[in-house]
Order: structure tokens, then sequence, then C-alpha cells
């Protein structure tokens, strides 16, 4: 649609929204404080529920405007295969068969490790799932890094800037950790066919360098969080409890490695979790409870800004397009902030001549952005669904979230600009 009504109108309600994430911790408090207006004040205060909200908000405004067949036409244009992806990875990457695999595998590698096992596990979570990511994609290293991390970190009596800062590391890693192939990170997935990036490009001009610094963040956020992971260690419930058969192991990762495969492809990876719900139906007894609502409630979180940013791009071109490569590389990292980093770079991959300095910086500065906002990379609403339990009011503030995230950014974009 190109009414410059409706595209203003669609920046206004984004711009709302993008408010709205901010205050939804303080509309969660609400709940509490007025507990006769309870279920509104806490559904308004969960994140998860913020873009999809205003998306719908958007729609009806532009049905009243133009009429519902035009509305209607727009939103079903858009394409929803990747919160649909989400959706199905975060449930087969968190079935237990997956998960009780990783952890007793971190376990095993924490035990080998000089440092005590808690530091050793927590660096691990830090380090190696969200590297792990560019092998089963960053939707699924976020969800497994989550639920190992949680009992480790997010639990009571770790200080809640703890916490902050760790989730922060986590964000920027995942996002940056994406980018040793050409296909595990959104950003980089939006131009990796046009600039014909293969898996050997981005290992040799982003992987090495988000490698060092992954690292780096994982190392210093365990140094800091020692005297908690070490006063009080979580319980290790997916690594200790009874081991499902190798044949049932087998099948999840088999169907994960499927959907990771057919990401692209909605109806062949709705197929498999089809098959998937079947089979930990049959098996039940050694299935935990799958996360069903943590992931609809994402997926939700995504559509809802497919929607929304589908009608920012008249505003957000001229940026883009506008910028010298090192200002593209900071007008990225703050754009990503207020915007998915998949939808920048796919807006740079539609300009026509433009300059390899320019298209590295685009994606370097966006990757670098991702753990900044929950909506700046695809996988921050998995972690906040999965992890927002353990703060205070069981809500993730944004505003703790980014000053959590800004020395792990500023060591991403040292290490993309630097080396």
């Amino acid at each position: 649609m190109t009414d410059p009504t409706i595209d203003w109108i669609a920046a206004a309600v984004f711009g709302v929204a993008l408010v709205h994430t901010f205050a939804a911790k303080q509309l969660e408090r609400l709940s509490h404080r007025y507990p006769r207006h309870a279920g509104l004040f806490h559904l308004l205060g969960e994140v998860e529920v913020v873009f999809g909200f205003w998306a719908i908000v958007l729609v009806l405004l532009m049905a009243l405007l133009a009429g519902g067949g035009p509305a209607l036409d727009y939103a079903e244009s858009r394409n929803y295969t990747e919160p649909l992806f989400v959706f199905v990875v975060m449930v087969v990457a968190a079935s237990r068969p997956v998960l009780q695999t990783v952890m007793r595998g971190a376990a095993a590698l924490a035990r080998l490790s000089p440092l005590p096992t808690p530091l050793a596990s927590a660096w691990l979570g830090l380090a190696a799932v969200p590297l792990l990511g560019s092998l089963v994609t960053e939707p699924a290293a976020m969800t497994i890094a989550a639920l190992m991390l949680a009992p480790l970190v997010f639990k009571p009596g770790v200080p809640e800037r703890v916490k902050y800062l760790a989730l922060g590391v986590l964000f920027v890693n995942v996002s940056i950790g994406g980018t040793l192939t050409s296909y595990a990170a959104p950003p980089v997935l939006m131009v990796a066919a046009t600039w014909q990036w293969d898996s050997a490009f981005m290992l040799a001009n982003f992987g090495w360098k988000a490698a060092l610094a992954v690292v780096v963040n994982a190392s210093v956020a365990t140094l800091l969080l020692r005297r908690h992971l070490m006063a009080e260690p979580g319980a290790d419930t997916a690594a200790t409890a009874k081991p499902v058969p190798l044949a049932v192991v087998m099948v999840h990762l088999a169907l994960l490695a499927g959907v990771v495969v057919l990401a692209h492809h909605p109806v062949a990876f709705l197929a498999l979790f089809l098959l998937f719900l079947g089979f930990t139906q049959a098996y039940e007894r050694h299935q935990d409870p799958l996360i069903l609502k943590e992931a609809l409630l994402v997926g939700f979180f995504l559509a809802g800004l497919v929607v929304l940013g589908g009608l920012q791009r008249w505003w957000l071109q001229p940026i883009v397009e506008g910028l010298e490569p090192l200002a593209l590389f900071f007008g990225a990292l703050g754009l990503t902030a207020v915007t998915d980093n998949a939808a920048l770079t796919y807006l740079g991959s539609l300009i026509s001549g433009i300059p390899d300095a320019s298209k590295y910086m685009l994606v370097a500065g966006a990757v670098a952005g991702g753990g900044l906002t929950v909506i700046a990379n695809a996988p921050n609403p998995a972690g906040v669904a999965l992890l927002k339990r353990g703060f205070e009011d069981e809500s993730i503030g944004a505003g703790g979230l980014l000053l959590g995230a800004l020395g792990p950014t500023v060591v991403a974009a040292a290490a993309f600009l630097l080396l």
C-alpha cells in the first residue's frame, strides 16, 4: 500500500509499539497494584504480545481508512516463514531428548575444564552454544542456551543488574555467533544469495571476528558472575534426569535437523513438526511438557513485527542509501535497536550498485547491534519468553536489557571494525 496517510499512521503505530516495549515492565507492576484489572495489565505487560497487539491495531486502522479488502490483502501479503520457523524450532529444540543431549555434552566438557563446573557450564552456555547457532540456526541456539543458563544465572538471589548483564551478553553473542555460516543468522540470510556470500566468505570476513568477540564477552561475563555461580549452583535437572533411549534421541535430532534444513519451506517444516508432535505423544514417558505457549507468544511477536515492519521502508531505505560505509555501520548499529536487523539488511540488498565496503559495514553493524533490544534480532523474543521468570515481576525491562548489552555490543563492534 502506498497511501502516504497509511504510511504515516504505520510509522506512528510502530513508534507507539516501541514505547510500549520500554513500558512493559511498568505495566506488569500495575497488575499487582490494581488487582481488579490485573488481567489487562498483565496482558499488556507481556513483551511478546506488544507487536502482535499493535499489528492488529494497524490492520484495523487500515481497514477503516482503505477498506477491509486492501487491509486483509496487505496482511496476507506478508511473509510469515520466519515466525513459523522460530515457533517450530523453539518447541523441537527445547524437547527433553534434545536439551538433555546438549546438557549432558556440556556437563562432560565442564568436568574436563580446569574451571569449577558451574563456571565452565555458564561459559559454555554464553559462548559455545551461541557459536553452535551457526550450524543449528540462531533461534535454536537461543532456546538451548536460555534453558541451560536459567538454573545457573537467572535464579533467585542473583542481583538484577547481573542478570541483565548476562542477558545482554547472551543476546549479543547469539546475534554475532550465527555469522560463521551464510544461513543461520537472519540478517545474513537476507543478503547471502543476492550478494553471493557463501559460508566460506562469512567465516573469512565475519566468523572468526565474531568468534573472538563471543569468547571475550562470555569470559568477562563469567568472571563477573563467578561469585553468584559458586555461591549456590543451580540444579542441573536436564543433565541429571533419567536418560532418554538413544532411538528416541536420534529421532528428535533428525527432526530438528530436518526443520533446520527446510527452514525456508514452511509447508515442509510444518509437516515435520506435526510428525514431531505425534512422536512425542507416542513416547510421552520420555518427554517434558512442550513449550507451546512460550513459542506461540514468540511467533505472535515476530508476526506482528513482520506486519508493522512492512510499512517502514519509506523512511528506513533513504537512511540506509544515504550513508557512507563508516556512517552506515553506526547507523545500522543504532537502527537495529528500533527495528529487526534482518529488515535492515534486506533493505540494503535492494540497493543496486552498493559498494562492497558498504555491504560489510551494513551487515556488521546490524549483527553487532542485535542484542540491544528485544526486537533487534529475531531470536531475542525467544530468550525473553524463556528467561523472564528469573527477573523481578517476571518481566524483562527494555532499559535494563539495553544497559546490559552495551558493553558486549562495544566488544562486537570493535571486533568487526578493527580486526
